[in-house]
C-alpha cells in the first residue's frame, strides 16, 4: 500500500504520512469481463487547446496504452455547462468505462458524475476537486477517486515559498505582494486566503493584494500597481503567466524575488536561471498516469487509493526552488 502526504497548514514544510484509504465500492465487473474487455477512458479535460490539459492527457494516454486500454480527449473548451452535458451524454451512450475529469466548474458537474458512478462508470477527478470544499483531497462524490491539487494546499505551499524567499532577502519585516487570480472565483479566493494566512503566520507583511490574473499583460499591470504603492516590496507571488509579465516590468536589476504558481517549461527555466526564486511544481505527466492507472485498476475490481494530493507525487512536494528542481522535466508551455 502506498503512502500519501498532506501539507501541514502554517509554516511547516514537513508533511505527515497517512495511510491512504482504499476504494472497493461501486459495481465490480466479473473477472472474465475484466480480462476480456478493452476498457475505454474518456478524458474530460479543460480544453484540447490548453497545454496544461494536454500535458496531463499525455500521461493518461501512455498509461492507458500500457495497461491495454484506449483513451480519448473530450474537449469542452473551458465551458462548464458543456462539460456537464458531455458527461451526461457519455452516461447515456455508455461510451466510456472510465471518466477522468478536469472540472471546469466544480459544482455543475457533480450531479452528472454521480449519475456516471451509479451507471457503473469509474470516475476520477483530476487537478480540480469536484464539490464545494477547496481544502480536502478526499473525494466529495461517493465512489470517486480524487487525484487533485486543492486550492488551499496550493496556497499554503505558495506561502511557504514566500517565507523561504523572505529568508533569502534577509528583510525585516519582509514585504510581500500577492497577485491574485480572479476575485470572482471562489477557488481563487480560497487560495488567496491560504497564501495570506501562511505568510502572516510566518512573520511576513502582506503589503499588497492585487488581481493579477493569468496573462503576462495582467501581471505586468498588477506589478506596476504593487511597486508604485510599495517601492520596497521584497517578494512578489502570482500565477506563472502573471509573474512572467511582472518580471519583465521589474527590469533586470530589480532586487524583488518572484514566485510563480505553475511548472511550465518557461517557469522551470526561469527558476533554474535565477530569474525567479521559485515556482509551484507539479508533474503533469505523472498526474495523468496516476489517474489512469487508478481508474483502470478500480474498474477491474482492485482496491486502490482514493485520495492523492498531486504535489505529494513530486519529490519536492510542490516546493520548486532551484535546488529542488534537479532532474525535473516540465511537460507543457505557458
Amino acid at each position: 500500500m502506498k503512502t500519501k502526504y498532506f501539507a501541514v497548514p502554517g509554516l511547516a514544510l514537513a508533511t505527515v504520512a497517512l495511510l491512504a484509504g482504499c476504494a472497493g465500492s461501486g459495481p465490480e465487473p466479473s473477472a472474465d469481463s475484466a480480462d476480456d474487455e478493452q476498457l475505454s477512458i474518456g478524458f474530460f479535460g479543460f480544453a484540447a487547446a490548453n497545454s496544461f490539459a494536454q500535458g496531463v492527457y499525455d500521461g493518461v494516454e501512455a498509461k492507458a496504452e500500457e495497461l491495454g486500454a484506449t483513451s480519448e480527449f473530450v474537449d469542452s473548451n473551458f465551458d462548464g455547462q458543456l462539460q456537464a452535458q458531455q458527461v451526461t451524454d457519455a452516461v447515456t451512450s455508455g461510451q466510456y468505462d472510465i471518466i477522468i475529469i478536469q472540472a471546469n466548474d466544480n459544482l455543475v458537474v457533480q450531479r452528472p458524475l454521480e449519475e456516471a458512478i451509479a451507471a457503473g462508470i469509474t470516475v476520477v477527478t483530476e487537478f480540480t476537486a469536484v464539490g464545494p470544499d477547496f481544502e480536502t483531497v478526499e473525494p466529495q462524490i461517493d465512489g470517486a477517486i480524487s487525484v487533485v491539487d486543492p486550492a488551499v494546499v496550493n496556497g499554503e505551499k505558495l506561502g511557504e515559498m514566500g517565507l523561504l524567499a523572505c529568508e533569502e532577502a534577509k528583510a525585516d519585516p519582509c514585504q510581500v505582494g500577492y497577485m491574485e487570480g480572479f476575485r470572482a472565483l471562489p477557488l481563487d479566493n480560497a487560495r488567496t486566503q491560504a497564501v495570506v494566512d501562511t505568510l502572516t503566520a510566518g512573520g511576513a507583511e502582506v503589503v499588497a493584494q492585487v488581481e493579477g490574473g493569468y496573462t503576462a499583460d495582467a501581471g505586468q499591470a498588477a506589478f506596476q500597481d504593487i511597486i508604485t504603492a510599495n517601492p520596497d516590496v521584497d517578494v512578489v507571488i502570482g500565477s506563472s503567466q502573471a509573474v512572467g509579465g511582472a518580471r519583465l516590468a521589474a527590469g533586470a536589476d530589480s532586487p524583488v524575488l518572484f514566485i510563480g504558481n505553475g511548472s511550465s517549461r518557461q517557469a522551470i527555466e526561469a527558476v533554474r536561471s535565477g530569474d525567479w526564486f521559485a515556482t509551484y511544481t507539479l508533474d503533469l505527466y505523472l498526474n495523468g498516469e496516476t489517474a489512469a492507472e487508478l481508474g483502470i485498476k478500480k474498474h477491474q475490481g482492485e482496491d486502490v487509493e482514493v485520495a492523492i494530493s498531486e504535489a505529494d507525487l513530486t519529490p519536492s512536494k510542490g516546493i520548486g526552488t532551484a535546488e529542488n528542481l534537479e532532474g525535473f522535466e516540465a511537460t507543457y508551455d505557458d
